[in-house]
């Protein structure tokens, strides 16, 4: 579904990424570790058009999208919920969630608004509530619940944890389990290694812009170097 093939990317002159490359397949749940500066979040951006590479290849179902805009990549159904969540906060929070289908996802707006409060009924509970009023748990399910009125085909999740308590930690994760049992394939860009790795069905370890390990997520749980190094195990 996803490739990204040899990227090379970064900000003006600096360069953060370094031939990287990494997939993922149709209906799986792939995680991409790593601490904070090792490139995630350029990664992420890259992939849905924020920012184009420096050099190498980004294929969405065999198309490429390298260097498309952002708004065309959404088009094809590769949406991401960024880090810090991004949500409209002087809007209230039905007029955030509508804004999900500006560009893909609108003729079954209604349809797909009845699904996203299905899943987060504390959303329909304030509609009407300015978005930046919300608790930080209900501002990410705002912002993910904004994510899948699009229809997206690909969600990333970047640093969705980030902030929350552990008990919202544990209703995340569990969130993420659900939507994948619906069919949805997600890249998950974590900093929370046990959870990630719990969830997913292949692994990515990312350490300054590269690639340094990568294998089923069950076998890099086991992994003694991973343990040591992301775990203190």
């Amino acid at each position: 579904m996803l490739e990204v093939s040899n990227l090379v990317a970064g900000y003006g002159a600096v360069e953060v990424i370094h031939d990287l490359s990494l997939r993922v397949e149709t209906g799986e749940i792939v995680t991409l570790l790593g601490s904070n500066g090792a490139g995630k979040s350029t990664l992420n951006n890259n992939i849905s058009g924020l920012y184009a590479p420096f050099s190498g290849t980004i294929r969405f179902d065999g198309v490429d999208i390298t260097g498309m805009a952002s708004e065309k990549v959404v088009d094809m159904g590769v949406v991401q919920v960024p880090e810090g969540r991004r949500i409209f906060p002087n809007m209230r929070v039905r007029e955030n969630l509508e804004l999900g289908s500006y560009r893909r996802g609108r003729p079954n707006r209604a349809a797909n608004l009845e699904r996203v409060v299905a899943i987060f009924p504390r959303l329909k509970e304030r509609f009407d509530q300015m978005a930046g009023t919300l608790s930080g748990g209900e501002q990410q399910m705002l912002a993910i619940g904004r994510a899948l009125m699009s229809e997206p085909r690909l969600l990333i999740l970047d640093e969705p944890s980030l902030g929350l308590s552990p008990l919202l930690v544990e209703e995340l994760f569990a969130l993420i389990e659900r939507l994948h049992a619906d069919g949805l394939s997600i890249f998950l860009v974590e900093q929370n290694v046990f959870q990630s790795l719990g969830i997913a069905d292949r692994a990515y370890v990312i350490e300054n812009g590269v690639v340094a390990m990568s294998g089923a997520a069950g076998e890099m749980m086991r992994d003694p170097q991973l343990k040591k190094s992301y775990l203190g195990l």
